[in-house]
């Protein structure tokens, strides 16, 4: 007579070695982070003169939020960032846009940046911050 059936200790250690594996697996899977894509850029002249009006311009984008909005802050003389206008919101899959028509007074370098807030509906009254640019810099002379 021949047995093809595992049974006993053989059976129960293949079962809990497979059980273990696919705990494992599933664990590893939750562990790892989804990464949302996006990206943001913000465009300004290299100088602008005194008096003269320049133009500062923001797009962005991001998946991981419903609704977008982006913002341009600026600060001069290693000041805090202040904010300097906001575009309008965005619904995910279209850019968001910003542009500030700024107005050189005196000499000195400006800074600017460029910040993509995520919100959960068009009215959010608490937005997140999702991403934020590099700075761009105006030499006013």
């Amino acid at each position: 007579m021949t047995r093809t059936k595992k049974t006993g200790l053989k059976a129960l250690g293949g079962r809990v070695a497979v059980i273990g594996a696919l705990g494992v697996s599933s664990v590893t899977l939750a562990a790892v982070p989804a990464f949302a894509k996006g990206s943001v850029d913000i465009t300004a002249p290299h100088t602008a003169h005194t008096g003269k009006a320049f133009t500062v311009t923001a797009h962005g984008d991001d998946d991981a939020a419903v609704y977008l909005r982006i913002c341009l802050e600026g600060r001069s003389g290693g000041q805090a960032w202040h904010q300097v206008t906001c575009g309008a919101v965005a619904a995910t899959g279209t850019d968001a846009q910003a542009t500030a028509h700024v107005k050189a007074t005196h000499r000195g370098a400006l800074q600017y940046r460029a910040v993509v807030y995520g919100l959960t509906s068009p009215n959010d009254r608490h937005p997140v911050r999702e991403r934020t640019s590099g700075v761009a810099t105006v030499d006013v002379r």
